[in-house]
């Protein structure tokens, strides 16, 4: 269950107010003045100003809060229906100007959206206590403006709280408990049973009965109506016996013998609205806007609101009594704080300085030792670097050798070559000299043609002459044959013709004929 927040009390002690008052004089005058027209001055400016009461409605979708306001002011509001649907609780404020004969009132109609429509109804009632609180807040600080307007000011402050209780005839909802127990101590409570003719008067009065335990059980204070007035003590002495009131709205009008009263109607009958034996309506028309509006306004603003203000300005370090309990001035719990103020600045600015040489000696030890990873890693480089160099330099001595090497050895063989050249050359040329020597050309054609003819026309790759070594087609080699023969015949002739020659001119035969022969 959630606590209330208090504030502790910073006003003068009753003795010292008792004191005072006991030194005022009381004195009669001899004439007449002109003071007793006050009230009436006040009322007359009261009037021309204008009236503002601003009502809060909680309860459940659907329990006839649009209804009885409409009732109540016996004006159509023309409030659309809610669905039940909303996922979190919202509140709906609308402002309308009512008159009646020369008073204008500004009502001010704030109703909870979706209040108990959650499944989870835990925070509920948090946005009802922080529209409140949203509230008063814009008041104060109205009030704390250097150039204030309070005059033109529209208070939106919440006067009271009508609560609607389901007619359950049972007890208090979780829900309801937390939230009136929540709202106590900052809005004047009215709680009513809606749709009282959902039960029969018996169990209405017991459920009355159990309400009314179950508050003061639970330390929930409602609003009381006040006794102090000799001219209403009695009427509100007697009306705060019969709370909570059991309500019925409705603005349908129904004929009840020869008039029309707004009612509601059942198969069974009929249920009237201003009856006060069928409901209260009447009782808390009479106590909310008839008697107690004015207190309802009074209360809000010296009690309800006074206990905010004091917390606000207590929070913000502002009393009204030193360590000593003596009064202070505001000018004295000015200065006061200012040197606190100052004083706490002071120290922040030296923690903030001590925190930034903190910070900075950090970073700079970062510093240092990302440089001296940096230079270690730079040296592991480095020494990579050098060891690469000098392979690669020894590579190099050793490719530079080779090249020397080679080139040695190319000079060599180039010098070889040279002389195998020219040793080569005069063998070509000896060669040539000895083929054109007819002895050798026929020689070398006497052995071909005998070669030829041991091989039936054909030499082996190995002893055959290039004439020879080449393959002949066979429909070459007849044509081939004839010539070979002819070639032979011609070269026996000719051969006979020059031995023959010869052994006339020398008288021997040749030895190349012996061989041939």
């Amino acid at each position: 269950m959630p606590t209330k927040t208090t504030c502790p009390s910073s006003q003068v002690s009753d003795d010292e107010q008792k004191q005072k008052r006991e030194n005022i004089r009381s004195l009669t005058m001899s004439g007449h003045v002109g003071f007793e027209s006050l009230p009436d001055q006040l009322v007359n400016r009261s009037i021309q100003q204008g009236f503002c009461f601003n009502i809060l409605c909680v309860g459940e979708t659907g329990i006839g809060k649009s209804t009885l306001i409409d009732t109540l002011f016996n004006t159509n509001f023309e409030d659309h229906e809610s669905s039940h649907f909303y996922p979190h609780v919202r509140l709906k404020a609308q402002t309308y100007e009512l008159h009646e004969s020369n008073v204008q009132l500004k009502l001010t109609i704030v109703n909870t959206v979706g209040f108990g429509d959650q499944i989870n109804k835990e925070e509920s009632y948090q946005p009802v206590v922080d529209y409140i609180d949203a509230q008063f807040e814009a008041y104060l600080q109205e009030e704390l403006k250097i150039k204030r307007s309070l005059f033109n000011y529209h208070d939106s402050r919440i006067h009271v709280c009508l609560y609607f209780i389901s007619p359950t005839g049972h007890s208090l909802k979780t829900l309801d408990l937390l939230t009136m127990k929540t709202l106590d101590s900052k809005v004047n409570i009215i709680p009513v049973i809606a749709k009282a003719d959902a039960i029969s008067k018996a169990e209405l009065q017991k459920f009355k009965i159990k309400l009314m335990s179950e508050l003061v059980s639970n330390g929930v204070q409602i609003y009381q109506f006040p006794a102090d007035d000799e001219t209403i003590a009695k009427i509100n002495a007697s009306m705060n016996g019969h709370l909570p009131f059991a309500v019925v709205g409705s603005m349908d009008e129904v004929k009840v013998g020869n008039k029309m009263v707004k009612a509601r109607q059942y198969p069974w009958g009929v249920v009237q609205v201003e009856n006060e034996n069928h409901c209260d309506f009447v009782k808390l028309r009479e106590m909310l806007i008839c008697t107690n509006m004015e207190d309802l306004r009074e209360q809000t603003h010296t009690r309800h609101y006074e206990l905010y203000r004091r917390c606000k300005l207590e929070e913000m370090g502002f009393t009204d009594v030193g360590p000593e309990n003596k009064p202070l001035s505001l000018q004295e719990t000015y200065e006061a704080k200012r040197h606190e103020f100052y004083g706490e600045r002071q120290r922040k600015e030296e923690e903030m300085k001590q925190m930034f040489v903190q910070r900075v000696k950090e970073k700079e030890a970062i510093l240092k030792e990302a440089e001296r990873e940096l230079q270690a890693k730079f040296e592991h480089l480095k020494r990579v670097h050098q060891e690469e160099r000098m392979k690669l330099e020894e590579k190099r001595r050793l490719l530079e050798e080779e090249i020397i090497a080679f080139s040695k050895k190319k000079a060599t063989s180039e010098i070889y070559q040279n002389q195998s050249y020219m040793a080569s050359g005069s063998n070509l040329k000896k060669d040539k000299d000895r083929k054109k020597d007819p002895g050798y050309r026929f020689e070398l054609l006497c052995f071909d043609v005998r070669a030829c003819e041991i091989n039936g026309g054909r030499k082996d790759a190995e002893e055959a002459p290039i004439l020879c070594k080449t393959k002949v087609p066979d429909h070459r080699r007849s044509s081939q044959a004839k010539v070979i023969k002819m070639l032979e015949v011609c070269s026996d002739f000719l051969a006979v013709f020059i031995f023959c020659i010869t052994y006339s001119i020398s008288g021997k035969w040749p030895q190349m004929a012996l061989k041939c022969f």
